[in-house]
């Protein structure tokens, strides 16, 4: 329903959402007609591994800065207050952590699934559970990103809510599907820009509608909503200091580390540096994004602080206040609300165009390419099984979004996916790249007793929900008014005022009794959501490292060192060779020059010059690496001079 009988769209609103949408699907034809057509799966499902530095870095970003973001995050503020504002200190850790431990073993490994490290790394069992819980765990999180714009055009249109999820869905698989990435990524860079206007819009009218910003933190402040440093060690604190910034790096990192969705577009970039730079401006971006949102919801607090909305009767749902806002502010103004619900429909439509094509990547290349490669289909037809593919994941999103209607404040249930199965599969990884001594059977056994471990603890969080204390909300200030245009009358307020005290009491008393009498089983369902992701990752490691000594532990000599992350030469760099080959525990990184060569661009790590030896060029003359310069393979070509070449790039690059 819409928030107010008269909160409707007006012709310019609606012209200003179509040429939001207009352009998404013209840049979705252009890609669909223009280069390769999308005949290949090089170029469908990577962009042919050639996009530069700019789409890729604000692709990552309006993946990532979801409708969640738009919708929950100012909604999370109003509601509890500034300390979700800490994770942009969380960011800077997760692309940090990125950039240099699992990016560089992606790339150089030149993987389409992320899943096909599993099976290198441990066995094909792992690699298909991984695969599996991945295909869960992004169908139902797309639901909730279909569901949220779908909500905030209920609000402020009042068009039927399930037309809406119909419509979004379609649109957004259609043309997914016939542009490829490339079409994904120049989407969302414009998409970017959308979602940037339509938060500035909404904060510059309303912190001009407060009498400045000065007021707006003042009535924030005085309605305890100023929160940034939060010490308490209680893994049951929601958002404290060490929830988000501990807890957090392993929700994030499963998002932003290990995902599909992100890996497939950094591995599309030209080379590794460019990648990692994309990466790193994600940093300024999330910032930005992240500030604008908890602006926003700092300037829904000063406008509602006597007043909420949701108490009053005329919103059903938190995550409704930003649009609600919207028409309440910006409704006089031609084409401003559907100036913010195109911001929303950008963030929705990226994330779940990014989501359907890592989906059809997966499932091609986990699935239906093992089983089918003895039968010698052509690139072709893979090409077209993978756009039938975004079709059928697109119809399964649709129908998961009515599943999202019943798990209550959208944030929340996203990053608490996230952290019930991304947790564990960030932990196989972990495992696999940090751990050279894990074998198959422990990463398999890791791997299934963390998502048996994360999801009885999600579900039980749902189940049996912990009380937890939240800031007060007002309706005092409806009786008077606030130009809002909230009350009735001065009875019906007063029917309300005692109802939500009455409310109230019974919450505090069941919150104080359910706290004494609770038994230590039911406790643990305390826990912050945030530290499922560590638990997660904890588990897998703790139980695959024990399984993988008891069942006869992996020789670190005889594995692949492409497959083990390079982390103590990044973290010591600095130190002689020789002790950086004792912290590798066995690991033979960089005794093939195939890792270091010019042309190959997934170099995971710098060698220095001193390290090199006429040796390096030998072993690499006799790899069967495709990729490296004909010149290390031509006999005739002096060691001397292939290793000053060698010496000249690392030391000028």
């Amino acid at each position: 329903m819409a928030a107010e009988g008269e909160l409707r769209f007006s012709g310019w609103d609606y012209a200003v959402f179509s040429v939001m949408f207009g352009v998404s699907v013209a840049i979705g034809f252009y890609y669909a007609c223009t280069g390769g057509k999308q005949r290949t799966q090089r170029e469908y499902l990577m962009a042919d591994r050639s996009m530069s530095v700019l789409p890729v870095s604000l692709s990552l970003l309006a993946s990532f800065m979801s409708a969640l973001t738009v919708l929950g995050t100012p909604a999370e503020v109003y509601t509890n207050g500034t300390m979700y504002w800490m994770f942009a200190v969380t960011y800077v850790i997760v692309i940090v952590l990125t950039a240099h431990l699992f990016l560089p073993t992606f790339y150089r490994l030149g993987v389409t699934s992320t899943n096909e490290y599993l099976e290198k790394r441990f066995n094909k069992a792992v690699r298909t559970l991984g695969a599996i819980f991945f295909t869960i765990n992004m169908i139902i999180y797309m639901g909730l990103v279909l569901y949220a714009p779908s909500l905030a055009l209920n609000a402020v249109t009042g068009l039927n809510l399930w037309v809406a999820v119909l419509t979004m869905g379609i649109v957004c698989t259609f043309y997914t599907a016939i542009g490829g990435m490339k079409a994904v990524m120049w989407t969302d860079t414009f998409q970017v820009c959308v979602m940037l206007a339509g938060f500035l819009a909404v904060i510059i009218q309303g912190t001009l509608a407060a009498g400045g910003w000065g007021n707006v933190w003042e009535t924030a402040r005085q309605g305890h909503r100023i929160e940034f440093f939060n010490w308490d060690p209680d893994p049951k604190v929601r958002h404290s200091t060490w929830t988000v910034w501990v807890g957090g790096v392993f929700v994030f990192t499963a998002v932003y580390g290990v995902n599909q969705a992100q890996v497939q577009r950094y591995c599309s970039c030209a080379t590794l540096r460019k990648a990692q730079t994309a990466l790193y401006l994600n940093i300024l971006g999330l910032g930005i994004i992240l500030t604008l949102a908890c602006m926003s919801g700092l300037v829904i607090y000063a406008r509602y602080h006597d007043c909420d909305p949701r108490l009053a009767g005329h919103i059903f749902n938190s995550d409704q206040l930003m649009p609600y806002l919207t028409m309440d502010l910006l409704g006089h103004l031609p084409g401003m609300p559907g100036l913010f619900t195109a911001a929303v429909f950008s963030a929705a439509i990226s994330t779940m165009s990014s989501g359907l094509n890592s989906l059809a990547a997966v499932t091609l290349e986990d699935f239906i390419k093992p089983l089918t490669r003895s039968k010698g289909w052509t690139d072709l037809r893979y090409t077209v099984i993978s756009k039938v593919l975004v079709f059928t994941y697109g119809s399964v999103m649709i129908m998961m979004s009515y599943m999202a209607s019943f798990l209550g404040s959208i944030i929340q249930a996203g990053l608490s996916m996230f952290g019930t199965i991304g947790g564990p599969i960030l932990g196989i990884f972990v495992l696999g790249m940090l751990f050279p001594c894990a074998n198959g059977k422990g990463g398999f056994a890791g791997l299934f007793c963390s998502l048996i471990i994360t999801m009885w603890l999600g579900f039980g969080q749902f189940v049996h929900p912990y009380p937890r204390w939240k800031p007060p909300l007002s309706i005092a200030g409806c009786i008077h008014g606030n130009g809002t245009g909230n009350v009735t009358s001065v009875a019906e307020m007063t029917t309300v005022a005692a109802e939500m005290t009455t409310v109230a009491a019974l919450d505090v008393t069941t919150a104080a009794m359910s706290t004494s009498a609770s038994s230590p089983g039911s406790e643990i369902y305390g826990l912050s959501y945030l530290w499922l992701g560590g638990v997660g990752v904890l588990s897998c490691v703790v139980i695959g490292l024990a399984v993988s000594f008891i069942t006869g532990a992996q020789d670190p000599k005889k594995i692949d060192p492409k497959l083990i992350s390079p982390f103590f030469d990044q973290l010591c760099c600095c130190l002689p060779l020789r002790v950086r080959k004792t912290l590798r525990c066995g690991v033979k990184h960089g005794e093939t020059i195939s890792d270091f060569l010019p042309n190959m661009t997934s170099t995971p790590y710098k060698r220095r010059p001193w390290d090199l030896d006429a040796d390096d060029v030998e072993m690499k003359r006799m790899s069967r690496d495709s990729r490296s310069s004909d010149r290390y393979h031509d006999n005739s070509v002096p060691v001397q001079e292939l290793k000053n070449e060698l010496i000249y790039y690392h030391t000028s690059v």
